[in-house]
């Protein structure tokens, strides 16, 4: 691949505190680059869905997936309400710890974006919002992904990551994206993985703190993706 791609597909899980934080280092380089960014969707719920337990579009309220179709339903409308749901929520969650898989929460942070509340409701009474998350879900599996950030690049490359938890900004964002996609050049290069040594460790630890305190679900380590296994999962399977 030749030149710089300028546009992007990344596929997130609302849930997901390292795709919040890639999040808004992709943020970065849109506004230092032009860079089009196209927000897709994946569940880690159901990618991490334990055996004998609900699919998450079989239960009444599952928190990420929900969350998704309101996602769903505003890409529908207006992808600028998307781009600025998917910031407010993740600032709720990953930066101020609190609770927007709730849906009184939910629906006052989607009139803080300008949107009525009432859009939680219909987005939960459209079946078809379903269809839209299973679809963006799909095309990561298939594709041989197995988490999120996801990154689709025009042409069909994709990578996981990058995993941050201290995003750069300015420059160095632009810096980084200038590596990233310098992969693009070495599609048989799969995997490039920096150790994590205690101190590493303790920096994560420390900026997943707030996403520690908002969610309610249990975190379970699964090698190189984190799985929500939810009680109310527990309670309603």
């Amino acid at each position: 691949m030749t030149g710089k791609p300028t546009e992007v597909d990344f596929h997130f899980d609302p849930m997901c505190p390292f795709a919040y934080h890639t999040s808004c280092w992709i943020r970065e380089v849109r506004a230092h680059t032009g860079l089009t960014v196209n927000w897709r969707f994946f569940s880690l719920e159901e990618v991490n869905r334990f055996e004998g337990k609900k699919h998450p579009w079989e239960r009444a309220w599952s928190y990420g997936w929900s969350q998704l179709r309101v996602a769903a339903l505003l890409r529908r409308r207006d992808p600028a309400l998307l781009d600025a749901w998917y910031a407010r929520v993740g600032r709720e969650l990953h930066v101020d710890g609190g609770k927007p898989h709730e849906p009184g929460t939910a629906r006052r942070l989607l009139t803080e974006i300008g949107a009525e509340e009432s859009l939680l409701d219909q987005a939960l009474d459209d079946p078809t919002t379903h269809d839209d998350i299973r679809a963006d879900h799909q095309r990561v599996l298939d594709a041989g992904g197995f988490g999120v950030p996801t990154l689709f690049f025009p042409g069909g490359q994709c990578l996981f990551g990058p995993v941050l938890v201290d995003p750069p900004s300015g420059e160095a964002a632009v810096r980084l994206w200038d590596l990233v996609t310098g992969m693009l050049e070495f599609p048989h290069v799969y995997e490039l993985q920096r150790p994590k040594a205690a101190r590493d460790e303790q920096v994560i630890a420390d900026a997943l703190a707030p996403y520690l305190r908002g969610r309610d679900w249990v975190s379970v380590d699964r090698g190189q993706i984190i799985d929500f296994r939810t009680e109310q999962e527990e309670a309603t399977s």
